[in-house]
């Protein structure tokens, strides 16, 4: 059965994308993914009247780099973006990403969408890396990565640190919040304070005559573990604290849905309206988060780290109840939006994502016999995958490469390496030929990562690619 007819999507004029991605969300942290313990209704409706992507990934599995594939279409590792930024002091030392990858925003911008982003940023904080330079009308959130939620806890931090004249001392997640560059005193609990702020960007979008793509980047679920009474309260059931505070965590993500969604309904938009919903990066099970059924979380290249719960819903071109299962990457939201909006990306710009419309509407998949690559460096190794269809294999630190069907086996339980000996080769090789293109990181989070990377002269790829010869 098709979502939605090829000349249904041609007839819709240009959607306006609104684009809510969370921060370190579980894959089964949300009800339309079988969450045993959070209700998320508001999102569960946008999901169950869409369509649902059970094998989306994103790029990294960690926030700066994810995010970075996720606004330029490209590997991070491609132009030296593979670590977060440095943020000990919460600045980044002029660092961010290369002003010569031109980001969506700008790509939509320029072909006359009205754009915004909203929440954290975490791609660079001065000047040439601020959003309002990188292809977004509107800037309301935070540059680095991550914030204290409770605006009596940061303000008082704040006022006491200025008092003392303290600046690059005070721990980022302590300073105020900005719109369009100037400092702002937000006064509700930093969640709402984002969808507040969402639904006036919706309100300004409704009055004019241009489409708009809204960036909407909360902080939520990501640690300090801090949550409303009200909203924890919904979960009676949950004993663990730090599941709890999660949960409701969660839980102020969906009721701001609800009301960015009544807005768009209010202003007229809400049927031309592409709602994509992801996470930056799994969970971390640590910090109350629940990835099942896949391994690990944040972090690792196994499944729990980088695959994360998605939807689609768009009234007008696509039709609802329907789950896409094929692979799909942040990388291909770039191309698609792009192809969607009628804008045209520059020359020179390069994509390692695909225009993935065709297939979704067909429920085809995008990217048959292609490779999906996630590679996380440590000290002195890589963790690497790479799946193509419903194959993954996958090498942790300087362990035998393993192999799973990872449609059936999400979990990565049944290494089924010695039945494919002769696809490991071939899809290593693959791997291999496309590292070859990575640079060498621009920074490293810590003075002392960097440290590390050149004392055990990393990336060490003849380690990282090195397969048992088969066996006749």
């Amino acid at each position: 059965m098709l979502f939605v007819s090829l000349v249904h999507a041609a007839e819709a004029p240009r959607p306006n994308i609104l684009f809510i991605l969370t921060d370190d969300q579980g894959y089964a942290d949300v009800g339309f993914n079988g969450s045993p313990d959070i209700i998320t209704p508001n999102l569960d409706k946008l999901a169950e009247n869409g369509t649902i992507f059970t094998s989306a990934y994103v790029v990294h599995p960690f926030c700066g780099p994810s995010r970075a594939g996720l606004m330029t279409g490209r590997y991070p590792h491609k132009f030296g973006s593979q670590f977060n930024l440095p943020s000990k002091y919460g600045m980044s030392g002029g660092l961010g990403i290369d002003v010569k990858e031109t980001f969506i925003s700008k790509v939509l911008q320029d072909a006359g969408y009205y754009t915004g982003a909203i929440g954290k940023w975490h791609l660079g904080e001065t000047a040439e890396f601020h959003p309002n330079n990188r292809g977004f009308d509107e800037f309301y959130g935070f540059l680095n990565g991550g914030h204290v939620y409770f605006p009596e806890k940061f303000q008082k931090v704040w006022k006491q640190g200025r008092e003392r004249g303290q600046y690059h001392s005070i721990w980022h997640y302590m300073k105020p919040l900005e719109y369009n560059g100037q400092d702002v005193q937000e006064n509700e609990y930093v969640t709402d304070g984002l969808s507040r702020e969402a639904v006036k960007f919706i309100e300004k979008a409704g009055k004019k005559d241009e489409p708009f793509f809204l960036y909407l980047a909360y902080n939520a679920p990501h640690t300090p573990l801090e949550a409303k009474e009200e909203d924890m309260a919904m979960f009676p059931n949950i004993k663990d604290k730090k599941r709890k505070t999660y949960a409701g965590m969660v839980y102020a993500v969906d009721r701001g849905v609800k009301r960015i969604v009544q807005s768009l309904k209010d202003t007229g938009q809400y049927d031309n309206t592409m709602i994509v919903f992801l996470s930056d990066n799994g969970g971390r099970p640590d910090q109350g988060a629940n990835n099942y059924p896949l391994q690990e979380g944040k972090g690792s290249v196994l499944e729990g780290g980088y695959r994360t719960p998605m939807f689609i819903h768009w009234p007008k071109g696509l039709h609802g109840g329907n789950k896409y299962k094929h692979p799909v990457s942040a990388l291909d939201f770039y191309p698609t939006f792009a192809n969607l909006a009628g804008a045209k990306v520059p020359e020179h710009k390069k994509l390692d994502g695909k225009d993935i419309w065709p297939a979704v509407v067909r429920n085809k998949s995008a990217r048959a016999g292609e490779n999906i690559y996630v590679m996380r460096h440590w000290a002195g190794k890589s963790d690497v995958a790479v799946r193509r269809d419903n194959i993954k294999a996958v090498k942790l630190k300087h362990g035998a490469w393993q192999m799973y069907d990872v449609d059936n086996d999400p979990g990565e339980t049944q290494n089924i390496v010695e039945q494919n000996r002769f696809l490991l080769q071939e899809l290593v090789a693959e791997f291999e030929i496309w590292s070859w293109t990575n640079v060498q990181p621009q920074w490293f989070y810590t003075h002392n990562e960097g440290a590390t990377w050149r004392k055990h002269g990393m990336p060490r790829f003849d380690q990282t690619f090195k397969i048992a010869p088969i066996k006749n």
